[in-house]
């Protein structure tokens, strides 16, 4: 039995010495062999790869060894090919990352110049392939705003894609640098668009306290302020309702309007929501009912003296109405006079209309 069991030992060590890099130390970015140059500080610091990642990757290993006999190994593989992909998706994807070799700064920066100036395909997959780690390890320090770490690597990914179009090797500045910047910038909208299921951050503004609310509030607690809102705004250099009402948006939770009410039995929120707006069918009547005044309008205008004609198209029918004294001084008669005549018309207009089979209302 302990024959069996040291065969078993030795079948894991081969494996995880197999070509493709699949022990731990492959998933340190910068070497197939494990180990770090100072070109890879260079380009993107200090190992991006979360300590609990290889913790992961050994509880999977330690717990696929109970459920195998001595001695097997659970899925054969070819050694020429490697071992069989990993059923976690995000560490299939760092072994896949991990394959890309990085470019020192003279490849870069040929590599840079050749897209630049041909905007050939190749040129563009070997900056894009070689910065993907970059891409990982910018994604990792977002990974406690939002979980998904493949949606931000994906998003960060797009970022990558965007920085090779715009780069501009003649500034100056790493290519690996420049792309950090449109790396982070898809990511943070990413996680501003998917924050809620309805969007909390559209104008500049609202972006703004959506990044720096929070941090803001800790930064007066620790000074021994009390984080109100018209202190926030002036930090902010946003308005006080704006903080008021990102305040309200970040601490509230998404409502579903089918769901049960808690306090009324039977009852659903969508229940308690007003709607203010015209039901459909009384809209459809009353504009059935204008189209049928308009329709008369004339034929009742054209039954009108000229100063009430006048009076009903300045006075009655205007969207601003000219005064009685305004009126008047056209005829030359007194303000009362028009007084009159305008009662007189609006008498006329009842009586038509009420044979026309109108309901009119007296006032």
């Amino acid at each position: 039995m302990p024959s069996r069991i040291h065969k078993s030992i030795q079948n894991k060590k081969k494996i995880g010495q197999t070509a493709g890099g699949w022990d731990k130390h492959s998933f340190i970015p910068g070497s197939s062999n494990g180990r770090t140059t100072d070109s890879d500080s260079v380009n993107h610091g200090s190992n991006p790869w979360p300590g609990s990642l290889d913790s992961h990757n050994k509880k999977k290993h330690d717990n696929d060894s109970d459920l195998q006999e001595p001695g097997e190994v659970l899925v054969p593989f070819d050694k020429e090919t490697g071992p069989p992909a990993l059923l976690d998706p995000l560490q299939q994807y760092l072994t896949e990352v991990n394959r890309y070799p990085l470019l020192t700064r003279e490849e870069e920066m040929e590599t840079v110049h050749h897209y630049h100036k041909f905007h050939d395909k190749e040129s563009a997959q070997k900056l894009v392939v070689s910065n993907l780690r970059l891409v990982v390890k910018i994604a990792l320090e977002y990974n406690r705003a939002f979980h998904n770490l493949l949606d931000l690597i994906q998003e960060g990914n797009i970022g990558l894609l965007k920085a090779v179009k715009k780069y501009d090797p003649a500034k100056g500045t790493r290519f690996s640098y420049y792309a950090s910047w449109w790396i982070r910038a898809f990511i943070l909208k990413y996680i501003i668009d998917n924050f809620r299921l309805v969007k909390i951050g559209t104008t500049q503004a609202q972006k703004k306290l959506f990044y720096n609310l929070m941090k803001e509030k800790r930064k007066l607690e620790a000074l021994g302020f009390a984080p109100e809102s018209r202190l926030l705004s002036e930090r902010l250099d946003v308005k006080e309702k704006d903080v008021v009402q990102m305040e309200q948006r970040m601490m509230a939770s998404d409502l579903s309007l089918d769901a049960p009410t808690p306090h009324a039995e039977g009852k659903v929120n969508l229940d308690f929501f007003s709607d203010d707006s015209v039901p459909v069918d009384v809209k459809v009547e009353e504009d059935e009912l204008k189209k049928n005044l308009f329709a008369h309008m004339q034929e009742f205008v054209s039954g009108l003296k000229e100063k009430e004609k006048k009076i009903f198209k300045e006075r009655l029918y205007a969207e601003v109405p000219k005064t009685l004294q305004e009126i008047a001084d056209e005829y030359g008669i007194t303000r009362e006079r028009i007084r009159q005549l305008e009662e007189r018309v609006v008498a006329k207009l009842r009586t038509f209309f009420k044979h026309k089979g109108f309901e009119v209302e007296k006032k």
